[in-house]
């Protein structure tokens, strides 16, 4: 029966980067069933940067990026062989256990992810990342819009109202409003990034009693990312 299995040897092209998208499946309906806090959630959104940092840990990542339900992964040491079926599976799975375990609390049924596999060149990684972060900046900006008009109006209403309006259309209805978006925090705007950065640790030289230095990696969760350039992903790796 193994001739059956014919997705099993599909495969990312050799020597290839990848970025693993995740998202939650049905967190609308998660959110309104757990009465997330509305527009963002603190305790969601600390449970999404643990997940992130599990998913680090265990996949060995140069950058992991989130925002609302959704991770992007970017790996240039594919795992499992780059088996298409084995990195989805194991990684939908894994976001799905882990983001369980950080919750800590008791859900109406149980979560799961999906996940999709991305093949990039160089080239392209800022691209995709840009383009996500785009997406994060109008989630922003459409949940605090909505959660304005819903405070004044019926839900009915609300969508009827935010319906058609651009982003500037709204920002400004915002900022009629007193409400600055610029006052709100950046990862709430551009999404946050998990990667690793150098620590400089100091120390003393044994053999000739000099002062040395070196330098210990560790993850870093970078709540305060800039707008997405080619020279932050340059330095990043």
């Amino acid at each position: 029966m193994k001739e059956y299995e014919i997705y099993s040897d599909l495969r990312v092209p050799v020597n290839s980067k990848i970025i693993v998208r995740l998202d939650g499946r049905s967190f609308h309906s998660f959110a309104r069933k757990m009465e997330l806090v509305k527009p963002y959630d603190d305790d969601f959104y600390k449970v999404m940067v643990k997940v992130s940092k599990d998913l680090f840990e265990e996949f060995s990542p140069l950058f992991v990026y989130t925002f609302s339900d959704e991770i992007s992964i970017l790996l240039d040491n594919v795992p499992f062989n780059g088996r298409v079926e084995k990195i989805n599976s194991i990684m939908a799975s894994f976001t799905a256990s882990s983001f369980s375990i950080n919750y800590d609390k008791e859900f109406p049924k149980p979560v799961a992810f999906d996940s999709r596999v991305i093949p990039v060149n160089d080239g392209d990684i800022l691209n995709y990342f840009k383009w996500r972060q785009d997406e994060a900046w109008r989630n922003c900006v459409n949940g605090y819009g909505i959660h304005f008009l819903k405070s004044k109006y019926s839900s009915k209403e609300a969508n009827e109202k935010i319906n058609g309006l651009n982003l500037s259309d709204i920002h400004e209805l915002l900022f009629e409003n007193g409400i600055n978006l610029n006052d709100v925090d950046t990862w709430k705007k551009r999404g946050i990034g998990v990667y690793r950065k150098n620590k400089e640790i100091k120390g003393l030289n044994k053999k000739d009693g000099k002062e040395q230095i070196s330098y210990r990696s560790f993850i870093h969760v970078d709540c305060k990312l800039p707008i997405f350039s080619q020279e932050f992903f340059n330095e990043l790796f």
